[in-house]
C-alpha cells in the first residue's frame, strides 16, 4: 500500500494517523511499531482500547500521500495481507474487475437522479467494500489479523434483493429477451450488468481455488440482476425496452 496512512475517525489520537509500511502499522514519525516506543504505546492504549474505535471496526479512512511506490514495476502487487503476487493473478483480476464495475457505475450516475442515484451511490461504496474483501486472502486467519479485515455482509446482499423486488413490482411483464439500449441510463446500466457478470465469473473461478467470503460472491450475483432490473426501470418501467426479435434480419 506504499505510504498509505490510517486515520481513526473517533479517537483523534496523537497526530491522528498511523503509517502503513509494508503492511504494518508504524509510528508516522519514527516508523517503529506501536509497542516499540512509549509515546506510541500511550497512543495505542487511547485508540485501540476504545470500543468506538473505527480502526477496529474496519471503518478506517485511508489517506494516500503518495500515488506511485515503484514497488510494482517488476509485475507484482501487494494483497491486503501484505503478500505480493503477480499482477495477473486470478485474485487481482477478480477485484480489479470489481473496480472496473465501479467505474461503469460512475458513468451511469451521470444520467441518474433521485432514488436511483442514491441506490447507485450505495452500490459504489459496496463495491469498494467488495474489493477490500477480495484483496484480503486467508479468511480463516481473520481473527489473527492486526485489525479486523473488512468483509461483505449478508445485510448488503439482502438490501440488493429488497431493491430488486421493489423495482420488479413496478415493471411491465417481460415478453422477450431485451437488447441493451433505450435511454442513456438504461444502456449504461446494461454495461454495468455485463462487467459485473465478468467480475462474478472471475470470483467464482477464484472460489474454486481459494476460500472466498460467501456474501461477496452472493453480492456479485445479485448485483447483475439489480442492474438488469434497474435498466428496465430506466426505460419507462420496461415500456420502452427494445425487444429481441429472433431471426429478424435473416
Amino acid at each position: 500500500m506504499g505510504n498509505a496512512r490510517l486515520r481513526c475517525g473517533s479517537c483523534h489520537f496523537g497526530s491522528g494517523y498511523w503509517q502503513l509500511c509494508q503492511g504494518r502499522r508504524v509510528c508516522p514519525q519514527t516508523f517503529q511499531p506501536p509497542d516499540a516506543l512509549p509515546h506510541c504505546s500511550s497512543i495505542r492504549r487511547r485508540c485501540f482500547d476504545s470500543s468506538r474505535c473505527l480502526l477496529w471496526k474496519g471503518l478506517t479512512m485511508v489517506v494516500l500521500n503518495k500515488i506511485y511506490t515503484k514497488t510494482g514495476v517488476a509485475g507484482t502487487t501487494a494483497l491486503g495481507n501484505g503478500a505480493r503476487v503477480e499482477k495477473h493473478a486470478l485474485r487481482v483480476n477478480a477485484y480489479g474487475t470489481v473496480d472496473e464495475t465501479n467505474a461503469t457505475v460512475g458513468l451511469a450516475r451521470q444520467h441518474s437522479t433521485g432514488e436511483m442515484d442514491a441506490q447507485l451511490a450505495a452500490i459504489q461504496n459496496d463495491l469498494f467494500d467488495l474489493g477490500a474483501d477480495l484483496c484480503r486472502p486467508d479468511m480463516e486467519k481473520d481473527a489473527e489479523a492486526e485489525y479486523q479485515p473488512l468483509r461483505m455482509t449478508p445485510a448488503q446482499v439482502a438490501r440488493l434483493e429488497a431493491e430488486i423486488d421493489a423495482m420488479n413490482d413496478a415493471l411491465e411483464p417481460l415478453r422477450s429477451f431485451i437488447l441493451p439500449g433505450g435511454s442513456a441510463l438504461a444502456a449504461q446500466l446494461h454495461l454495468c450488468r455485463t462487467v459485473s457478470r465478468r467480475a462474478e465469473r472471475m470470483t467464482v473461478e477464484l472460489a474454486g481455488q481459494e476460500a472466498i467470503n460467501a456474501s461477496a460472491l452472493q453480492y456479485l450475483n445479485r448485483l447483475s440482476d439489480w442492474f438488469f432490473v434497474a435498466g428496465r426501470i430506466a426505460n419507462d418501467d420496461g415500456r420502452a425496452d427494445i425487444l429481441w426479435i429472433p431471426g429478424a434480419n435473416r
